[in-house]
């Protein structure tokens, strides 16, 4: 199953996407006589995520094809976010050899090279990442981006599916000229506002075959940047969901930004993508605040 969160009335809700456009769960709730909630992150930390899904595989996919008058036609969207206010975001730098050698360091071996940010820095699919006054030399990142699904401690590697709720695309920024002055400074820029396009679907485990085997691009103004397979992260999803588990508890919409295969310098009037296969891509023009005081 895949869902989304659009922009309907000046109000972001929740909606299945189907081959033919997206069908917000509160018409599906009126239709079928269902009880979920209609705000994408409370779906996933009430449970309703689960039952949503086992209805979806059980028959629901065909029951919504009852709905065409309902759906939402492609053209028409206007998605927002997947949700605005996860209580964690993870990122994790340097997880392939080529991104480390953008910064000229050694790539991490031992332990992942975490960080966190602040939902203040989430946008969602075609909002401006805008480059902040503080910044001359500001990257954009394309990520697989893992969503927890349950609340949970100490977490198996080979268990970490059961607690995953799905997964989307991700472009996270760095104000790199500010993090080259001082490792330390991390934190900062990477927290700025519009550094963290997330969206625009959740794609549940079941329809991917193999996360291993997904190829991540960053694109800039419809050129390919730079792509890699996630098998070749230094530290796989797997791991990081276990990892990060032991340090912390993780709870339902938690996200781990899981690295990029290389970062790309961007400038005022580019349009950068997160392309995934067999992902919705993820785009976002870029503003650079200077040029526009």
């Amino acid at each position: 199953m895949r869902l989304a969160t659009i922009k309907q009335n000046f109000v972001e809700t929740a909606v299945v996407v189907t081959d033919l456009g997206v069908i917000p769960v509160e018409v599906i709730n009126d239709k079928f006589s269902k009880n979920w909630a209609t705000n994408l992150l409370e779906i996933i930390q009430s449970g309703d995520l689960q039952m949503m899904n086992k209805w979806y595989l059980a028959g629901g996919k065909g029951q919504l094809k009852e709905l065409k008058h309902h759906t939402i036609p492609k053209g028409q969207i206007q998605f927002a976010p997947l949700y605005r206010r996860p209580r964690k975001i993870w990122g994790i730098g340097l997880n392939y050899m080529d991104h480390a050698a953008d910064l000229a360091e050694k790539a991490p071996n031992t332990e992942p090279a975490s960080f966190m940010k602040p939902d203040t820095a989430i946008i969602g699919q075609g909002e401006d990442i805008k480059i902040p006054l503080q910044s001359e030399k500001t990257t954009a990142e394309a990520e697989l981006g893992v969503i927890f699904g349950k609340e949970c401690k100490d977490v198996e590697k080979e268990d970490w599916l059961s607690v995953v709720a799905g997964f989307t695309n991700i472009i996270d920024m760095t104000a790199e000229d500010i993090l080259r002055k001082n490792p330390r400074y991390l934190t900062r820029s990477k927290s700025f506002n519009t550094f963290f396009s997330f969206g625009s679907q959740l794609v549940t485990p079941d329809e991917i075959e193999d996360v291993m085997t997904l190829k991540v691009a960053t694109v800039i103004n419809g050129g390919i940047h730079a792509e890699n397979v996630i098998s070749n992260m230094t530290f796989p999803p797997d791991y990081l969901v276990s990892f990060h588990s032991k340090v912390m508890t993780m709870l339902p919409g938690d996200i781990i930004s899981t690295g990029t295969p290389r970062a790309v310098h961007i400038n005022d009037g580019d349009v950068v993508e997160c392309r995934i296969n067999g992902f919705e891509t993820l785009h976002n023009p870029v503003v650079d605040l200077k040029l526009r005081a």
